[in-house]
């Protein structure tokens, strides 16, 4: 399915609507940017994360900005510009976990109840349900306190922001992938399958499950945004990760608070538009994959079918 969507990329960009082609190179700049940032994190931050002196001595609280420090100094005395730039190393790695913790047991557990059906079926809907009740930031709270008395280290803090994002997103990709697995089982091809002697668990495997997973990686672009709001409300609220163990936005934004109010700008302003700017691109990307795998919606636009879609699909 990624594969496909790359293919069509530069079809999308020529016929699709003037705001549809927009959402699409703004989403997929900003998410690159991200990308960019926080895998060349090392080699872009002029300093570490929890560095607070030089060989010219400490940095100072509050400085402004300038040669030494592009974007000033916070009030304990990081570079801001530093933290910054090592805050998206850390805001991927919480997409990262989350898609660990929250697709492979969504997607098992949706084929098998999809599949299966009967009581383990109706089971496994009702708790879904049920998890809909949980909101994950005070879900977040909760395991922050229970983990490390709601002051964690880099580890920590990922594992319970990630534990919470994850309790909230198992449900809607188990929703999916069963909805998939309950249309895919009835096509003719399943029911040669097992004409010919294939077991439930090679046809789960083989047949229904590949073809029943296209659209995760399109529902994840848009989830990973909520991730990256739910670990910045976690450090936003004194929650989060310590400073000496890792950047992160929301932390940042919280210590930032007292500065506004003194007219110091510069400690707030760059940590609150790596979420804002974050959180746009991957919206916005997720949002226009979603058109660009769904014709319906791409003709509600304005925009051509591609003759592969109009003539049947070759996915």
């Amino acid at each position: 399915m990624a594969l496909v969507l790359v293919r069509r990329l530069p079809l999308r960009l020529r016929t699709g609507a003037g705001v549809q082609r927009a959402m699409l190179l703004t989403g997929a700049a900003l998410t690159a940017l991200f990308l960019l940032t926080a895998a060349l994190g090392p080699f872009l931050a002029p300093h570490g994360y929890a560095q607070l002196q030089d060989g010219h001595g400490l940095f100072g609280s509050r400085q402004h900005p300038g040669a030494a420090h592009p974007l000033g100094t916070t009030i304990a005395g990081y570079d801001v510009l530093s933290r910054t730039v090592w805050g998206a190393r850390t805001a991927l790695l919480i997409i990262l976990a989350a898609l660990l913790l929250s697709v492979v047991p969504g997607t098992v557990l949706g084929l098998a109840s999809g599949y299966l059906g009967g009581r383990l079926d109706r089971l496994l809907v009702g708790l879904a349900d049920a998890l809909y009740a949980f909101p994950s930031l005070l879900l977040a709270i909760v395991m922050s306190l229970v983990i490390s008395g709601g002051r964690s280290s880099l580890a920590g803090g990922l594992g319970a922001a990630a534990c919470s994002v994850a309790v909230s997103f198992v449900p809607q990709y188990f929703r999916v992938v069963r909805a998939e697995v309950i249309r895919v089982k009835a096509e003719p091809f399943v029911d040669a399958a097992r004409v010919i002697g294939a077991g439930p668990w090679r046809i789960m495997t083989r047949h229904v499950l590949r073809n029943s997973v296209r659209t995760l990686p399109l529902i994840f672009t848009v989830n990973a945004s909520e991730a990256i709001l739910t670990l910045a409300g976690l450090g936003f609220l004194g929650f989060g990760i310590e400073p000496n163990s890792a950047a992160e936005w929301g932390y940042d934004l919280n210590r930032a608070v007292a500065d506004v109010t003194s007219g110091i700008w510069w400690t707030a302003v760059p940590p609150g538009l790596g979420i804002v700017l974050t959180v746009l691109g991957t919206t916005l990307l997720g949002e226009s994959l979603t058109d660009l795998a769904d014709p319906r919606l791409r003709r509600r636009t304005g925009a051509p079918a591609p003759a592969t879609e109009r003539g049947g699909d070759d996915d």
